[in-house]
């Protein structure tokens, strides 16, 4: 039990710390807006974890992400802004993991459209959740910005929307593709 308490905490650094990295170099995030949203990479570890452990791997992973993203200088304008845009968006990606025990048994039972479904499901719930948080904020925090005329909850549908729906569609494919050649990295969690 122990060891399993170990393994747990040191994937969530691991994988945390992959996520900040898949985020902040240049050649795997394109930047979109200036005052911040990018395509990357960086759900997609939050995913795994959520994949592997579950709730409280994706969630705690996605914590971290969240304070790791306001280490390395996040946008902010007050400490609400602050709080919605990077911890409660990166947190609950990792809602994801409510979709990990029948994820578990499409790997174990070798049933890759089911996997695939789970999987895409998983993405979907945890990049929706992300976007809500994202998009409250945008309403919020974001309205001066809004272009003359545009209705603010338009803009911040646009704004945000323009790159959540891109890095949803390309982290659910990454982890088809991962998960789908190597399910065994589903089934060995504990």
């Amino acid at each position: 039990m122990q060891s399993k308490r170990v393994l747990f905490m040191v994937e969530v650094a691991i994988f945390s710390a992959l996520a900040i990295l898949l985020d902040i170099i240049p050649f795997l995030s394109f930047k979109l807006w200036a005052q911040g949203g990018s395509v990357s990479f960086a759900m997609v570890p939050v995913f795994i974890m959520a994949f592997r452990w579950g709730l409280r791997g994706g969630l705690l992973t996605g914590l971290l992400l969240g304070f790791y993203q306001i280490l390395m200088g996040a946008y902010m304008i007050t400490p609400l802004q602050t709080f919605l845009d990077y911890i409660v968006a990166f947190t609950v990606i990792g809602l994801a993991g409510i979709f990990a025990k029948p994820v578990w048994e499409a790997a174990q039972a070798r049933h890759m459209k089911r996997l695939v479904v789970w999987i895409i499901a998983g993405a979907f719930v945890g990049s929706l959740f992300r976007f809500v948080a994202h998009f409250f904020a945008g309403i919020a925090f974001y309205g001066a910005a809004a272009p003359p005329g545009q209705p603010v909850w338009l803009y911040s549908l646009l704004y945000n929307g323009g790159y959540m729906l891109p890095t949803f569609i390309l982290s659910a494919i990454i982890l088809c593709l991962l998960f789908s050649q190597r399910p065994a990295l589903l089934i060995n969690h504990s």
